[in-house]
């Protein structure tokens, strides 16, 4: 048999075996740009390269790391935006041997510009899309020139009342005028807790999200736990599909802050719901 006859056999072979769609069906969040992935903090009861299998696991690609995790997987240390360049090519080569992609990186800040810079530097050798934080609002002119000159996102997270940022609206009027870069980590969960409507607040900053740390809670209090997506009270529901109307293309970051031991199975079930209700809007 010729050589081009045998390709063409093993190209129809491959075709049959690997149909037109099959990564759309496992993975639905990608026909609208939308990246599915856990907050390493869900599992922060184990070293960053342990969250990254249980993450794989979950049938998840992406993750975004926080500082002060042990790295574990044969690295010596903890996630840290000071930490050395060959440190840094270790993580991202291990990350790729396991197919799953960091992509973010929070929360997180710096106490003086000099580590500011350093934190973007970071950003920029580890291939980030966003940074989390909480900064000070008179720090942003100054993060808005490096969102600009490194081409990072900075997402500002909202932490329950009385925290920096809780509000949207106290978001809103804190980047006006600046980069486009900056916009919200919105944690829907979040603003549950602090007595917001989380689809309410997400139509207030519509145009403005880099992306989510996403919940659902049992009960609109201060005191409430994580449960699996859909069946809490953070109208998981309506919130996907008015992202889908809105046009929304970026990162969703599963923050399980419950069944700490053992909440891998919990993130699945949640990824579960999350696609299958991507489908049905697809469809």
């Amino acid at each position: 048999m010729k050589l081009k006859k045998i390709l063409t056999v093993i190209l129809v072979a491959i075709a049959c075996y690997f149909p037109a769609g099959a990564v759309a069906q496992e993975y639905p969040e990608t026909e609208l740009d939308w990246k599915l992935g856990s907050q390493a903090y869900t599992f922060n009861q184990f070293t960053f390269f342990e969250a990254v299998d249980k993450i794989k696991q979950a049938n998840l690609k992406y993750v975004e790391a926080f500082p002060g995790q042990t790295i574990g997987g044969g690295i010596d240390g903890k996630m840290d935006f000071k930490m050395a360049s060959e440190k840094r090519q270790k993580i991202l080569q291990k990350l790729k041997e396991k197919n799953v992609e960091l992509i973010s990186f929070g929360v997180v800040g710096a106490n003086n510009e000099k580590d500011w810079e350093l934190l973007f530097q970071f950003a920029k050798a580890m291939k980030l899309q966003n940074i989390v934080s909480e900064p000070k609002q008179e720090e942003l002119e100054m993060l808005s020139k490096l969102c600009d000159k490194y081409e990072i996102n900075l997402a500002i997270h909202n932490h329950p009342d009385p925290s920096r940022y809780w509000n949207p609206d106290i978001l809103l009027k804190a980047i006006e005028g600046k980069s486009d870069k900056i916009g919200a980590c919105a944690d829907i969960g979040h603003w549950v807790r602090s007595g917001l409507d989380p689809l309410e607040s997400l139509k207030k900053l519509e145009g403005h999200v880099k992306e989510f740390h996403f919940k659902d809670l049992n009960e609109k209090s201060k005191d409430a736990h994580d449960v699996h997506w859909g069946q809490g009270v953070s109208k998981v529901d309506k919130i996907l599909v008015y992202l889908k109307k809105q046009g929304y293309e970026g990162p969703f970051f599963a923050e399980y802050e419950y069944n700490w031991d053992d909440n891998m199975g919990d993130v699945k079930e949640s990824a579960s719901y999350f696609r299958e209700q991507v489908k049905q809007m697809i469809e």
